[in-house]
C-alpha cells in the first residue's frame, strides 16, 4: 500500500486559494495524466470492497475515478450530478461542503431494490457530499456498502460526519 500512497502524494499538487481564498485544492490532473499511476490507482480503488452491483461517481472528479472502477469490477456506473443536469425524474439532496452548499441528484430508477452500491470520489473532506450521496442511494432503495476515496483530508473530519458509512481512503492527509 505504501507504493500507492507514494504514487498519489507524488502526483497530486496543492493549489492554494482555489476555488476561494483559504482553500487548498488537491489537483489530481497530474495523476490522471500518468497512465501507469492512473491504472494503479483504479486497481487499488477497485479492490477496496467486495462485489457490488453499482458504482456511484459524484460530479465531477468522482466520475473520472468511478467509471473505470465500475468497469474494472464489472459493475454498473451511476452518475450523481449537480442539480438540473439529469434528464429523467430524480431524487435531490441538499448538502454542505467545505466552502458552501449545493444540491445533488440521482435518477429515481438508477438502482434496483437491494442493489449493493459503492460510492467513489476523489476526496473526502467535510463528508457532506458522501452523506448526501448515501441518502440519495437509500431513498432509491439500494444499500451503500462503502465509500472509496483517493484522498481523505482528516483535519476536516469527514469520517466523523459519516459514522454509519464504511470509508476507505488510499491516502489520509
Amino acid at each position: 500500500m505504501s507504493h500507492i500512497v507514494d504514487l498519489i502524494t507524488g502526483h497530486v499538487r496543492d493549489v492554494p486559494d482555489y476555488p476561494k481564498a483559504g482553500v487548498v485544492f488537491k489537483d489530481i490532473t497530474p495523476l490522471l495524466g500518468d497512465p501507469d499511476a492512473f491504472g494503479d490507482v483504479i486497481e487499488a480503488m477497485a479492490a477496496t470492497f467486495g462485489p457490488v452491483d453499482k458504482v456511484v461517481g459524484i460530479e465531477a472528479r468522482g466520475f473520472i475515478l468511478a467509471a473505470p472502477v465500475a468497469y474494472e469490477i464489472r459493475a454498473g456506473f451511476v452518475p450523481v450530478r449537480k442539480q438540473g443536469k439529469l434528464p429523467a425524474p430524480t431524487f435531490a439532496q441538499e448538502y454542505d461542503l467545505e466552502y458552501g452548499s449545493a444540491t445533488l441528484e440521482v435518477h429515481q430508477d438508477a438502482f434496483s431494490p437491494g442493489d449493493r452500491v459503492l460510492i467513489v470520489d476523489d476526496v473526502l473532506a467535510t463528508g457532506g457530499t458522501a452523506r448526501a450521496t448515501a441518502s440519495l442511494i437509500h431513498r432509491a432503495g439500494a444499500h451503500v456498502v462503502g465509500v472509496a476515496v483517493l484522498m481523505e483530508l482528516s483535519f476536516l473530519k469527514g469520517r466523523a460526519a459519516n459514522p454509519d458509512l464504511e470509508i476507505r481512503s488510499l491516502v489520509t492527509l
